[in-house]
């Protein structure tokens, strides 16, 4: 693991935003490895603070018979040797208490999922193990509500916190970003994340599986970028349309490369 410093992904030597970024979840070694190689190399080359994601378990599946996991020792194995090879930093999402520790001894960052964001066990336990605790917005929350979720985390004694938002419910079947929510939440003195990709999902489909518009990410990405979003959270596999989870929201990997160039231009048209 990755004993890096909050504060280094907010005042960068480069002046680019942290991104966060890998498939939904962790279906095997050799394509958490290959995609990773892919990312750690762009971003390097493009002076871009990175963080590898992927989900050790999917456990808010719409269906039962939905794919949640290889295993949870199988895949928190696979964080820990992608951080351990790349000399990347990790992170991955916690959904019970008691998961916090097991997940802290292999990955650098805790990830709180929307539906969670007011668990205040789950909050609490998750800084208790001294992690960067990633906090995404629930769908169903204001920004400004988000102080509360902070501030379970720092009275438990941890004060390295991201906050990220994900787009907010519209309806039964789909999200809006209301991008007024990116200053309001930087104002709690953390850092602020867009989830591009989550925020383009079109949750409750009939079919039991989520829909969504990654034809759209360029769109909420720069947007993010143009307000000043701290980071970037983007899922990215080399096959979406096979991925095993989130596929219809996915950015082809072989396209990451030229968006990040893009939203670097609009961070130095702004900055």
């Amino acid at each position: 693991m990755i004993n890096f410093e909050l504060e280094k992904l907010k005042h960068t030597q480069s002046g680019n935003f942290f991104l966060m970024a890998g498939p939904c979840a962790i279906e095997g070694e050799e394509i958490a490895l290959r995609i990773a190689e892919k990312l750690v190399a762009i971003t390097d080359k493009l002076e871009i603070p990175f963080i590898f994601k992927g989900s050790y378990r999917k456990a808010n599946r719409s269906k039962g018979d939905s794919f949640t996991g290889i295993g949870d020792e199988k895949a928190l194995k696979i964080l820990e040797k992608v951080g351990k090879t790349f000399g990347v930093p990790t992170v991955t999402d916690i959904h019970e208490s008691t998961e916090a520790a097991m997940a802290a001894a292999y990955v650098d960052v805790l990830q709180i999922p929307a539906f969670l964001c007011r668990q205040t066990d789950l909050l609490i336990a998750a800084a208790q193990t001294g992690k960067v605790v990633n906090i995404k917005k629930g769908q169903f929350l204001s920004a400004g509500s988000m102080k509360f979720a902070v501030e379970k985390v720092n009275e438990a004694g941890n004060a390295k916190v991201i906050l990220t938002d994900r787009g907010n419910t519209f309806g039964y079947q789909d999200l809006i970003v209301d991008y007024r929510g990116l200053p309001e939440m930087q104002g709690f003195g953390v850092p602020v994340v867009m989830d591009v990709t989550h925020s383009l999902q079109q949750p409750n489909q009939s079919s039991g599986v989520t829909g969504g518009k990654p034809q759209l990410i360029e769109t909420i990405a720069k947007a993010a970028i143009a307000v000043g979003a701290d980071g970037l959270f983007i899922e990215t596999h080399p096959d979406p349309a096979n991925a095993k989870s989130d596929g219809a929201n996915m950015l082809h990997l072989d396209l990451i490369e030229d968006l990040l160039v893009k939203l670097i231009r609009v961070r130095q048209a702004v900055i």
